[in-house]
């Protein structure tokens, strides 16, 4: 009698060790994945955040260009010669401005461009005025020395043309997911291309 119930107490301990082990080999199979889809998570909002931002610069230039390009007999050259550095400061002072998660990657930025869209807003070839970064870490852009698309050419009666504003940003990975995807990819910073684009019409002058 006694040695049937040291058997069972055994048998009892061994299960009960079994089932131990294996609840540590589903923790360690579980954890991975789990934080796997936590970083990515984290990572998704990082970009959303970022993506936004570029949204609102790329806006913010679209809409100084529709109100400035007035086109026409009546502007004068040294309006003109202003208008596409308006446009590049309306975007600028949104990227940096207090809270901007672009403020820390000035040199990411590497182009602004802007051009006159057609009719599905992509650009029309040849009117592509491409402002690049000048890499001094100050998110300063020069421009192009003869700009294809000149302001005052810019038609604002209707039908009047329509600006576009676009720009090439590099994001680079924040959580430790960007670990993940050196191991697996290309040597150096685990980045991510984005562009954004804004089209408006120019504002009617009559």
């Amino acid at each position: 009698m006694n040695l049937s119930r040291l058997t069972v107490g055994a048998l009892l301990r061994r299960s009960r060790a079994g089932q131990h082990g294996q609840g540590m080999v589903e923790f360690a199979i579980i954890v991975p994945v789990f934080l796997l889809l936590l970083m990515g998570m984290l990572e998704f909002g990082f970009v959303f955040t970022h993506n936004l931002t570029l949204e609102y610069a790329t806006r913010e230039g679209a809409r100084a260009g529709s109100a400035l390009s007035n086109g026409g007999s009546d502007a004068t050259p040294a309006i003109c010669a202003s208008i596409d550095q308006d446009i590049i400061n309306a975007v600028t002072k949104v990227l940096k401005s207090p809270g901007s998660p672009i403020l820390g990657y000035p040199n990411a930025v590497s182009a602004i461009n802007i051009w006159q869209a057609d009719a599905s807003g992509n650009p029309i070839a040849g009117t592509v005025n491409v402002w690049t970064n000048k890499g001094d870490g100050s998110l300063t852009f020069t421009p192009p020395g003869s700009p294809v698309w000149k302001p005052c050419t810019r038609d604002a009666i209707p039908p009047s043309d329509s600006i576009g504003v676009s720009l090439t940003y590099t994001y680079t990975m924040i959580t430790p997911l960007s670990g993940i995807e050196k191991f697996f990819g290309p040597a150096g910073p685990a980045t991510l291309q984005m562009t954004d684009k804004t089209v408006m019409s120019l504002n009617p002058t009559n």
